[in-house]
């Protein structure tokens, strides 16, 4: 039986050196998965650059230095799509995950969580500390956050089309032209993609964990609609941007390094998440 701890940043602020090693102190963890984020869509992401790149950076170098002083035996760093450069070729390959500077929307966020990688590299050869880094693409599911205000994209067109469903309304506003893409991997496989990851991986080349395969914004929110049942009228607001032109990742080194494969179907993905906010969002 393995113990699993997760703690909440209203008990151990990963932002506080002293917290950490507290926290660290008190679960005596022999792997640490480093999960925490501050997050959010492209809207959050502009309004917070700062605060988005700082509180980043500064959880993952304080986790990392102190769970190498502490002995942690392995340490399992959780980055994100958005440190690919712009117009990395599709599909996004590991080797190029340097060519070039993220999108611009969020490219404090994926630059703060890209040290990870750089740091993690560093403390394997300097220290022999066992540090892997994984880059989930895009993730959604059931416990999302579906805050209008902070939330990604699927959970923000969830409730959205909910709502106008609810109150009979003729259309919704999306922002953009839909004309990006995106990939989105559910989250019981992404829970699985770490998992293999922490037991099997042991590598400092960085791993893509997604489902290979990229669907347009315009048919992802035509699919939302359908399986909310709003019928109205999509309006695109093309003054707000798109993000990152295209995303779909090459998942063939996942595979290939510890066998993960995700399963999930993109439509029953979406029905669980629809069907979790539609149990819970009172």
């Amino acid at each position: 039986m393995t113990d699993v701890v997760v703690p909440r940043s209203a008990d151990y602020d990963l932002r506080e050196r002293d917290a950490v090693r507290r926290l660290l102190a008190d679960a005596r963890p022999e792997v640490v998965i480093h999960l925490a984020a501050v997050v959010g869509g492209i809207g959050a992401n502009r309004a917070n650059p700062g605060r988005f790149f700082y509180e980043n950076a500064i959880m993952g170098i304080e986790l990392m230095e102190q769970s190498r002083l502490a002995g942690v035996a392995k340490f399992v760093g959780v980055g994100t799509v958005c440190s690919y450069p712009k117009f990395t070729p599709v599909p996004f390959r590991e080797d190029d995950i340097w060519n070039g500077y993220p999108e611009e929307t969020n490219a404090p966020y994926g630059l703060a969580k890209k040290m990870l990688l750089v740091q993690g590299q560093a403390y394997r050869a300097q220290y022999g500390f066992d540090a892997i880094h994984l880059v989930p693409v895009n993730l959604y599911g059931p416990g999302d956050n579906f805050d209008p205000a902070s939330s990604h994209v699927i959970p923000a067109l969830i409730r959205k089309c909910l709502e106008a469903r609810d109150r009979g309304d003729a259309f919704v506003e999306v922002w953009g032209t839909g004309a990006a893409s995106r990939e989105f991997l559910y989250v019981d496989d992404a829970a699985e993609g770490i998992a293999l990851a922490t037991e099997r991986y042991d590598g400092d080349e960085p791993v893509n964990l997604g489902v290979g395969h990229e669907i347009t914004i315009r048919e992802l929110v035509e699919t939302i609609a359908r399986l909310s049942g709003f019928e109205g009228e999509i309006r695109w607001d093309a003054t707000k941007p798109d993000g990152q032109p295209r995303r779909a990742l090459d998942t063939s080194r996942a595979r290939e390094r510890f066998g993960f494969v995700a399963h999930t179907s993109f439509e029953d993905g979406l029905r669980r998440t629809i069907a979790w906010y539609e149990g819970h969002r009172s």
